[in-house]
């Protein structure tokens, strides 16, 4: 933990408070499906993300991502396998927040992308190597290259 984190949970009378979240890198021949939540960025601008929430009480972590993957694109797909965890601090309402997410590699069965929740502005498929380069942040790009890793190995 750095220093600064330490210091604020001194301050704040223990360690900080943790997330756990679960979320899916869903493809369909060499494309990945993103959304743009309908919350923006600190800096008022747009996200580019993969779909993912928080695990609900009774679920898996898998069990979340499949539900999330489906809530938030429209689209059902089969697991193919953990891809690993994304771990990041935020803040919300001045606390600093821990959060854990796993993410899991899924294969596109059915669906339309059109077919979203309403905390999702956008869902879209764009090619595996624009999203290395264009989701917002660096955690889930990792998981996009972990994904095209597993997917070069089964070819």
């Amino acid at each position: 933990m750095s220093s600064r984190r330490s210091a604020s949970a001194r301050r704040s009378g223990g360690t900080p408070p943790r997330e756990y979240s679960a979320g899916g890198v869903v493809v369909r021949d060499d494309e990945v499906v993103v959304i743009v939540p309908t919350r923006r960025a600190a800096d008022g601008s747009r996200v580019l993300a993969l779909p993912k929430g928080h695990v609900d009480p009774g679920e898996t972590p898998l069990e979340a991502a499949e539900r999330e993957v489906r809530e938030e694109t429209g689209v059902v797909a089969k697991p193919a396998g953990q891809l690993g965890e994304a771990r990041y601090w935020y803040r919300r309402d001045g606390r600093t927040i821990g959060k854990t997410v796993t993410f899991y590699l899924f294969r596109y069965l059915e669906g339309d992308t059109r077919d979203h929740d309403e905390e999702v502005e956008e869902a879209r498929w764009i090619p595996l190597r624009e999203a290395q380069t264009q989701l917002t942040h660096a955690a889930e790009r990792e998981m996009v290259g972990l994904a095209m890793a597993c997917l070069e190995k089964d070819r």
